[in-house]
């Protein structure tokens, strides 16, 4: 069956919808690539492949929606190629990656992350009408990576993965980066600068914890709860 395309689109409009959606499955890709890395031991090779993933999804959705892949290619659902693509590489990556680095008291409280998000993705309200994540929107591999390169023990480490696990269940609203009504460029730069710190963390170890940068690009994740907190709160079905 040949996908059909909406009327008036030129044909290098076509080409570059097909272009943003191949863009977009290419994170499934770079998620068989970590978890290759993965099996091998590599697990540097495979927290840079969770950044390289997370960048994919911080810009597609962008790319998507300049290009108006809906309206080029009405037929061709691109909402759920991201979404098995982001289960792909914000839930069954991460918590191979927390088993296989041995960060978890055991290997099966791995399945916290793996269910929870499972309810969470096949929710039929995991986005607001206003905009907003609601409930924890499984950033597992952001945990994971700090998990990793802090050291926390498994006991600790623990703790955390089932503690965010419960928080997908809590109808909290969390912001939308890329949809924020207020602070867009800010939030986008403070992400910027923390994927830089933690990549350069990746690459430079010694150094890094040298300097806390590690620490120091925590406050973007704190940011981010704050943000969240302050513009989303709890949500309420009757607003």
């Amino acid at each position: 069956m040949t996908p059909s395309t909406g009327r008036n689109a030129s044909p290098g409009r076509v080409a570059l919808a097909w272009g943003v959606h191949a863009f977009t499955a290419s994170g499934a890709v770079v998620a068989t690539v970590a978890l290759l890395a993965i099996a091998s031991g590599d697990f540097r090779s495979a927290v840079l492949l969770m950044l390289v993933a997370l960048t994919i999804d911080a810009v597609d959705g962008t790319l998507a929606r300049r290009v108006e892949v809906e309206r080029v290619l009405p037929s061709f659902d691109g909402r759920r190629l991201d979404d098995m693509v982001d289960y792909i590489n914000y839930v069954l990556v991460p918590a191979v990656f927390l088993v296989a680095t041995g960060a978890l008291s055991h290997w099966a409280w791995a399945a916290l992350p793996v269910l929870a998000s499972a309810y969470g993705f096949s929710q039929s309200a995991a986005k607001t009408d206003d905009d907003f994540f609601l409930g924890f929107p499984s950033y597992w591999n952001v945990i994971a990576i700090y998990v990793w390169l802090l050291e926390v023990p498994p006991p600790w480490a623990t703790a955390t993965i089932a503690l965010f696990a419960a928080l997908v269940f809590v109808p909290l609203k969390y912001v939308y980066p890329s949809k924020m009504p207020v602070l867009r460029r800010t939030t986008a730069a403070l992400a910027l600068g923390c994927t830089a710190l933690v990549t350069y963390a990746v690459l430079n170890r010694e150094q890094a914890d040298s300097l806390h940068l590690v620490e120091i690009s925590l406050l973007f994740p704190v940011y981010y709860l704050a943000v969240s907190w302050r513009f989303g709160g709890l949500h309420r079905a009757d607003r």
